[in-house]
C-alpha cells in the first residue's frame, strides 16, 4: 500500500471549554470560523457577510511585525508576571502569577506600539471604507492578558455600551500574537444576531444596561444550553498575529479557556461612523466607563433571565 493510500484511524474529537462547559470541536455545537479575505474590495459582499454571519474574520489585515512589536511592549509592561526562564516573546506566566485586565490603563494601551495596531492605518482604512465616511474609534481600549484557566462567558457587548448607535458600533478583537486553541481564542455564536430563536433575547437581555440595571451581564455560563434552546453554532479558530475579527453588538461571544502556560494577549477596540451618536460613557480622553455596574451586588443571572422570560 502506498503512503497516499494508507488510512489512519480517526482521532477523537478535541474538546474546548467555554465558561463552564467543554464542547467538541467539529461537533454540532462548536465549529470553525470562516474568513472573509476573498471579499476584500467588495463592499456589498462584506456587508452581506456581516449581516449573514454576524462577524468578519480577516486574516493578516494588520502588519504582523507591528503586532509583534506591540506584543513585546505589553509583555515588558507586565514585568514579573512573565517568566524569564523561557523565551520572552512566548509570554509564559510566572509561577504564582495571574492574568491581568489592562482595559483603560493608558500607560500601556496608548503607547505608540499598541496604538499603531489598534488605531493604525489598516483598521482605520478598513472602517472608513466599510462605513463610507470618517470612522471613529472609542478612546478606551479593552486590553487583556488572560491567564491559565480563564474563560469569558457568553454575552452581548451592547449591554455595556448601548446608549449610542447600536447597529453601527462594531467590536474588533485583535490578538497580540499567535493564539492556538489551547491558548483561549475568541468564540462567537453564529446566528445569535439574526436567528428567530434569539429575537426575545435581543429584545430583553439585548436592551439591558449594565449601569442602569446592575445585572450580571453574562447571558449564561453554559454555551451548550444556549444553542440547544435557541439555535446557532459556536465557532472558533486559531489566530496569528495580524488577524482581526469584527462583529456587531448583538453577536453573542465569549472565549475558549486558556489551558496553556502562556498569557493570551488580546484587545477589544470599538469602531463606528463618526456621524453616529456615541455612548456618553465612552467619550473623551478619560471616559467614565461603566460607572455604576458592580458598585453594589449585581442582580443574579438566573433572576434576570426569569424576569425576561428567556
Amino acid at each position: 500500500m502506498t503512503a497516499a493510500a494508507q488510512t489512519l484511524p480517526a482521532s477523537p474529537a478535541k474538546s474546548y471549554r467555554i465558561a463552564k462547559r467543554a464542547l467538541a470541536l467539529d461537533g454540532k455545537e462548536l465549529g470553525h470560523l470562516r474568513d472573509a479575505n476573498a471579499l476584500l474590495g467588495d463592499l456589498p459582499a462584506l456587508r452581506q457577510r456581516m449581516a449573514d454571519d454576524g462577524y468578519l474574520l480577516l486574516r493578516g489585515l494588520v502588519g504582523r511585525e507591528k503586532v509583534l512589536d506591540a506584543r513585546q511592549r505589553i509583555l515588558e509592561h507586565l514585568g514579573p508576571a512573565v517568566d524569564r526562564n523561557f523565551p520572552f516573546m512566548e509570554g509564559r506566566l510566572s509561577a504564582g502569577a495571574k492574568g491581568s485586565y489592562l482595559g483603560g490603563h493608558r500607560d500601556i494601551t496608548h503607547t505608540p506600539e499598541v496604538l499603531d495596531v489598534l488605531e493604525g492605518a489598516e483598521l482605520a482604512g478598513f472602517w472608513g471604507g466599510y462605513f463610507e465616511e470618517d470612522p471613529l474609534t472609542i478612546q478606551y481600549k479593552w486590553l487583556r492578558a488572560v491567564g491559565n484557566g480563564d474563560s469569558t462567558p457568553p454575552h452581548y457587548d451592547v449591554v455595556y455600551m448601548g446608549r449610542g448607535t447600536r447597529e453601527k458600533l462594531f467590536t474588533c478583537w485583535v490578538p497580540f500574537g499567535d493564539i492556538g486553541y489551547d491558548e483561549g481564542p475568541l468564540a462567537l455564536l453564529a446566528g445569535s444576531h439574526n436567528l428567530p430563536g434569539y429575537q426575545k433575547i435581543r429584545e430583553t437581555y439585548g436592551a439591558a444596561d449594565a449601569d442602569r440595571d446592575n445585572i450580571e451581564t453574562f447571558f449564561s455560563h453554559d454555551p451548550q444550553e444556549i444553542v440547544e434552546r435557541y439555535g446557532g453554532q459556536w465557532q472558533t479558530a486559531e489566530f496569528r498575529a495580524g488577524d482581526v475579527i469584527m462583529f456587531g453588538m448583538f453577536t453573542m461571544h465569549g472565549s475558549v479557556a486558556n489551558t496553556s502556560p502562556k498569557l493570551r494577549l488580546s484587545c477589544d477596540v470599538r469602531w463606528q461612523p463618526a456621524s453616529e451618536p456615541l455612548d456618553e460613557r465612552w467619550v473623551g480622553e478619560t471616559p467614565l466607563g461603566n460607572y455604576a455596574w458592580r458598585k453594589t451586588p449585581v442582580e443574579p443571572l438566573e433572576v434576570s433571565r426569569e424576569k425576561w422570560g428567556v
